[in-house]
């Protein structure tokens, strides 16, 4: 058998040296994972705040509604004392729910209606088409 690389110029693999670099592959693509998902969460936060901006902007319609807004991390909410209403932001994509507080055990808010929208724009127009629902 005859092989194209010289004898002596040959290169000396070992198992250490093919786990160090596996290991450091490995490693480079965890920290690429983790800096990807930084930046997704730092996305959705700037998303939920401002929605939030957007919500608080008009002080005399959510008083005239009796609502109140709050954010929380990723969630933005709309809160009535007989409804709630919430976007949740998370991988670029906002979660709006719609909630009735008079049937649920106090504390516990389970959702009536869900829908995922992919933009502030639609997750406020989403809250406002369930906002008009609660308010009929």
């Amino acid at each position: 058998m005859t092989s194209k690389t010289k004898k002596g110029k040959s290169a000396q693999l070992s198992l250490k040296d093919a786990f160090e670099v596996e290991f450091a592959r490995r490693e480079m693509e965890r920290r690429d994972r983790e800096e990807a998902e930084r930046k997704q969460q730092e996305a959705d936060l700037a998303a939920a705040e401002r929605l939030l901006g957007i919500l608080k902007s008009d002080e005399a319609f959510l008083a005239k509604h009796q609502l109140t807004v709050d954010r929380r991390r990723y969630t933005v909410s709309l809160d009535h004392a007989d409804y709630r209403i919430q976007a949740y932001f998370e991988a670029g994509q906002a979660n709006v729910t719609a909630a009735d507080k008079r049937t649920t055990v106090p504390g516990s808010v389970a959702p009536r209606k869900q829908l995922k929208v992919d933009s502030i724009e639609e997750a406020l127009k989403t809250m406002a088409q369930f906002l008009v629902d609660e308010s009929l």
